[in-house]
């Protein structure tokens, strides 16, 4: 029983907003001199950083909750297998329909995967390639 009240607790912890990695996205953006929105509610799935006047989005994904095909995306965890399995799939089929709803309404829409953010000077090319674009 211990170790369920504990898991709760640590499910409940986990944020879906202004994670680690998408604080760290913004301070590189923040840093280069690019000026950006947060989680605009008018947007399908309120992207994690909005920049308006290009129309282009960025979500930082976390690689096991949006099932990224890295190592940690592929986890599945040992306990309550089947309902991580669906839920891990929910989320993959709701981020497909979002993107689609944004680029449908024009705007242009980059996924950053938490494995590639490790490579700051990857992950600042990225960002500038698409910014720019």
């Amino acid at each position: 029983m211990e170790s369920r009240s504990l898991r709760r607790r640590t499910m409940q912890a986990v944020r879906s907003k202004n994670t680690a990695p998408e604080m760290y996205v913004r301070r590189l953006l923040h840093r280069r001199g690019y000026r950006y929105s947060l989680h605009r509610e008018d947007l399908p799935g309120r992207p994690d950083i909005v920049f308006s006047s290009r129309r282009k989005v960025i979500f930082v994904h976390g690689c096991f909750w949006h099932g990224h095909n890295c190592r940690r995306g592929h986890r599945v965890p040992k306990s309550n297998t089947e309902y991580w399995t669906a839920k891990i799939a929910r989320n993959r089929s709701r981020d497909i329909k979002t993107r689609k709803k944004l680029r449908t309404a024009g705007w242009s829409v980059l996924v950053l995967w938490e494995c590639w953010l490790r490579d700051e000077v990857k992950t600042m090319a990225r960002l500038e390639r698409f910014l720019e674009a």
